[in-house]
């Protein structure tokens, strides 16, 4: 079956994405205009910068038919920028700040939870549905924290949940497409039942 996986191309780590599920078969549609979102099986909203993201998607014209897709039941998942992105409410470091969002998820996004790009950082964790740890990467990293009971967080850290869940939406404030680790782009497509589970 020809799974088609579309890859938000505007702006930060997209070629990792892409290569990674070219990598397990799929075949992955850029996503820069409108038209590139017809026919899609699932999207990836990579990790970049948020605010810069927003302005190009407002930009392109890509704000509402994403919304609609979401809505639709279309399984997404933002990875760090990605997931604050799809968050309902962003904040930094105890206060909340003037940022447009997608507003897809019940999530609100506490952005760089754990400093800035110098504070980067690798650490291994359990993830539910998967039977071993998961190298995680973090950079400039959110923590992701449930405003609704229709959210169920997948992984936490000491300072919070860094993976959560709500329906058809995942989340991950690291970046699983900067490992060699292709179990949690697995775990997303098998429980959404795009592709055959992990």
């Amino acid at each position: 079956m020809d799974i088609r996986a579309g890859v938000l191309a505007l702006q930060g780590g997209v070629e990792e994405h892409v290569s990674m599920l070219c990598g397990l078969g799929l075949s992955v549609t850029e996503v820069r205009t409108p038209s590139r979102l017809t026919g899609l099986d699932c999207l990836f909203l990579p990790g970049g910068e948020s605010t810069t993201l927003m302005s190009l998607l407002d930009r392109w014209e890509l704000t509402a038919p994403l919304r609609s897709l979401a809505a639709s039941g279309l399984p997404i998942l933002g990875t760090c920028a990605g997931a604050v992105l799809m968050s309902s409410r962003i904040s930094e470091r105890e206060h909340r700040i003037r940022q447009d969002s997608l507003g897809l998820a019940d999530v609100e996004a506490v952005r760089n939870s754990f400093g800035r790009q110098k504070h980067s950082f690798q650490e291994y964790l359990a993830v539910s549905g998967l039977d071993s740890p998961f190298p995680g990467v973090f950079i400039r990293a959110p923590l992701l924290l449930p405003l609704s009971d229709r959210v169920t967080v997948l992984c936490s850290v000491a300072e919070g949940p860094v993976m959560v869940r709500q329906g058809n939406m995942w989340l991950t404030s690291f970046h699983p497409e900067l490992t060699g680790d292709d179990r949690i782009h697995r775990l997303f497509l098998g429980e959404s039942g795009v592709a055959p589970a992990v």
